[in-house]
């Protein structure tokens, strides 16, 4: 073979690798490009749920009822399949403002002030943990003990963070904020996946012995793979959550889970919704075989019956974590603001509130505040409730009224929302220093805070608090809360802070799905998520898309009439 006739054959063989690399959507390059690449890409198709809405297909009658650990029998009965339905329009919210406003012309958009994202209750798992609570979701069937989304917590946030890029491209954001839990169970491997996720990293999502359940590279939830990473001119910011400082975010952990979270041996333990449960040893907790496709459960179930689980891998990267060693991991990512909003002074007390101010040219502060249990809360039950204590309520007075006299607007971002009333929760501690209605009235004092921004409760809601004076509308402020990244419909928000040409601004909210590629382990977690909740017949976080009005004082008005970028007509 001639020289030419070599070179043409190579050029084909070349040419012929390529179309079938695109042919399969794979957007690995070749292995010396491998570590600049993005290891599972979403779909192109990325829109908000004004465009579409995700739902669950309808289950033919009479599906067999299976249980939420039976993965591989998912497909067989039909569970886990949905389809996309109409958007969810945008509902003006004037319940802040005076009587009969909304019988008026509203203000009109003028100009754009701000524009950021929250993500929150991403609630990242090491399956392999042998100190989890799968137990209660295996054999209870609640979804916040056991779900197999666990399988692919770093997958889902490596695709909500790629639809972030994307909507960044075309409608900039200011910065973002993960709204906290994003761990699962207080674990140093667990953040640490987070920040790759975040920082753009390559990451292997399982602790203990390295595991392929399907033999070969980017194939299974087990494999290494590269993150994108959140777009680098985008700074975010960080609140704490309960599952990020309590073991399952919902007990201060003591030193027998400690040992056992580094160790070999599964975890056991009573009821612990009962006020001795967590220092029994009634249940092995359970944890996940990482080395089967559908990630199996071995090791759960009565002591008194059931055989002593066989040992597991150890792993130190499993350690718990302080709330000071938790904030010290802000300080060792690769993105932007260096401490993710922690300051260094606070580290070493495990303060974990401040307050930043997202625009030079805007006079608006946002307040990041830890509103949850404290470790020595004097609480008998489940640490899992609003609170705050004299030095965390007075630091927050003490930064409204900071704002408050330099007339800027405010913002509170914290992982539990308030105001909030079910009739199986109690959801403000009633040990706390502060009770919810002095922390309510008294934010009812500044004109200029317009919205608290929260997590926790996994779903999408807009409420409002209204001021009790007819006579000062602007004292009333909104509260949004964003749903979780793990359960259906796996939702983060966006929200823009618009001026209006009255002497109002609009707080413009929207959902939107991680836009998910077909065959990727993100799409399987979709499926998952619909299927547990077809299973458990839960209804799954609605699409709460609004533009809420806020009332402004004459002065604040004044002050931003000719801030933000015009709106076009």
């Amino acid at each position: 073979m001639n020289a030419i006739s070599k070179k043409k054959k190579i050029s084909l063989l070349f040419l012929t690798g390529m179309l079938m690399f695109i042919s399969h959507g794979n957007a690995m390059s070749f292995a010396k490009n491998q570590t600049e690449t993005t290891s599972y890409p979403i779909s192109p198709d990325v829109v908000t749920t004004l465009k579409r809405t995700l739902l669950p297909d309808s289950l033919k009658p009479g599906t067999k009822k299976i249980k939420i650990y039976e993965v591989a029998r998912y497909d067989k009965f039909g569970y886990g399949k949905w389809h996309y339905g109409p958007g969810t329009a945008v509902v003006k919210r004037y319940d802040l403002m005076e009587k009969g406003y909304s019988n008026k012309t509203s203000g009109t958009n003028t100009a754009k002030l701000l524009s950021f994202f929250t993500i929150t209750d991403i609630h990242i798992t090491d399956k392999e943990s042998p100190a989890q609570a799968i137990y209660y979701g295996y054999s209870k069937e609640n979804i916040s003990a056991y779900s197999p989304v666990m399988l692919y917590s770093t997958h889902v946030l490596d695709a909500a963070i790629q639809t972030i890029n994307s909507i960044h491209n075309k409608h900039p954001f200011d910065f973002g904020i993960s709204l906290g839990d994003n761990c699962n169970n207080n674990q140093y491997n667990e953040l640490k996946w987070f920040i790759q996720v975040m920082d753009g990293q390559r990451l292997i999502p399982h602790s203990g012995t390295t595991k392929d359940p399907i033999p070969g590279p980017h194939n299974d939830y087990q494999d290494e793979y590269k993150a994108a990473g959140l777009n680098k001119s985008i700074p975010w910011y960080q609140a704490i959550g309960n599952h990020d400082h309590f073991w399952m975010g919902v007990k201060p952990p003591n030193d027998y889970i400690r040992k056992t979270l580094e160790g070999d041996t599964i975890l056991t333990m009573g009821n612990i919704f009962t006020p001795d449960g967590y220092n029994r040893r009634d249940y092995y907790m359970g944890t996940i075989d990482g080395s089967t496709r559908y990630g199996d459960v071995v090791g759960a179930g009565d002591v008194a019956s059931t055989p002593s689980p066989n040992k597991i891998a150890s792993d130190s990267t499993r350690h718990s974590l302080s709330i000071g060693e938790w904030m010290n991991e802000f300080f060792n990512t690769t993105s932007k603001p260096k401490g993710h909003g922690f300051k260094l002074a606070d580290v070493a007390k495990g303060f974990a509130c401040y307050s930043f101010e997202p625009k030079a040219d805007l006079p608006l502060k946002v307040i990041v505040l830890d509103d949850t249990q404290r470790n020595d809360d004097p609480e008998g039950g489940i640490y899992g409730h609003s609170s705050l204590d004299m030095e965390r309520f007075n630091w927050l007075v003490k930064e409204l009224d900071k704002g408050q006299a330099e007339g800027r607007l405010m913002i509170i971002a914290a992982h539990c929302p308030i105001g909030i009333s079910t009739p199986d929760h109690e959801w403000w501690s009633k040990n706390a220093s502060i009770s919810e209605n002095t922390l309510i009235d008294k934010l009812h004092t500044y004109p200029n805070l317009i919205l608290w921004i929260a997590g926790h409760r996994h779903q999408n809601i807009a409420t409002a608090f209204p001021s009790s004076d007819p006579s000062r509308p602007e004292l009333g402020f909104w509260e949004v809360e964003t749903a979780s990244l793990r359960e259906f419909p796996q939702e983060f928000r966006t929200f823009d802070i618009i001026r209006n040409n009255d002497n109002t601004i609009s707080i413009i909210a929207i959902n939107v799905d991680p836009a998910v590629r077909k065959g990727s382990p993100a799409a399987t977690s979709r499926s998952y998520a619909v299927a547990s909740s077809q299973i458990l017949k839960l209804k799954g976080a609605e699409p709460c898309n609004a533009e809420l009005f806020k009332q402004l004082t004459p002065a604040m008005q004044k002050k931003i009439q000719h801030l933000g970028k015009p709106i076009e007509k």
